[in-house]
């Protein structure tokens, strides 16, 4: 895995092993930040199920201000200091080992908001939609902030998640994959 674009392009990241991690194959992710490019110089972002933490070393590397990374893995967080140190981005990232809902908990205390958000938890969970929910009860997302969601199974998702609170922006499909793109509903 790799850094595809900006100041860092070209930089290999440590990854997780084994089966339980699924990083977000390259050319998902060229198309993912070819559509939000325009967004990320100076953004706040959030990576909240960081895995290696590439979405969020992605983001810098294309100009985003300050990248917030969660993980609740121990496993996952030494790959993501390990990465973190190795792009010489300490200075803009924040790390959070937790659970998703204990960071967004401290997001809500500390009235912290972000441009943009990166949703990608283990498939066969509803973390997803819960996550998507509270960033928009809580109001941790700014006005024209977005959150992409990574998922298998568009259809479950859209199913439970509260589109009296988000709205769907654009969902796009790369093989088995989808990328739904959230903003809030006003």
């Amino acid at each position: 895995m790799r850094i595809i674009s900006g100041s860092l392009r070209g930089t290999k990241l440590f990854t997780l092993e084994g089966e339980n991690t699924r990083p977000t194959l390259d050319r998902v992710k060229e198309a993912l930040f070819s559509k939000i490019n325009y967004s990320l110089p100076e953004a706040k972002v959030l990576d909240l199920f960081s895995g290696s933490g590439a979405l969020a070393l992605e983001s810098l590397s294309r100009g985003a201000k300050i990248s917030y990374l969660c993980d609740s893995s121990r496993e996952a967080m030494k790959i993501i200091k390990q990465n973190v140190e190795k792009t010489r981005t300490q200075d803009k990232t924040i790390l959070l080992n937790c659970d998703f809902e204990k960071a967004l908990q401290h997001f809500k205390e500390n009235k912290i908001k972000f441009d943009i958000v990166f949703l990608d938890p283990p498939y066969k969970t509803n973390f997803a939609e819960i996550s998507a929910k509270e960033i928009i009860e809580n109001d941790l997302l700014e006005e024209n902030g977005i959150i992409i969601l990574e998922t298998d199974n568009k259809d479950k998702v859209i199913e439970n998640l509260d589109l009296s609170l988000l709205k769907i922006k654009d969902i796009k499909k790369y093989g088995r994959i989808y990328l739904l793109f959230l903003g809030k509903n006003i």
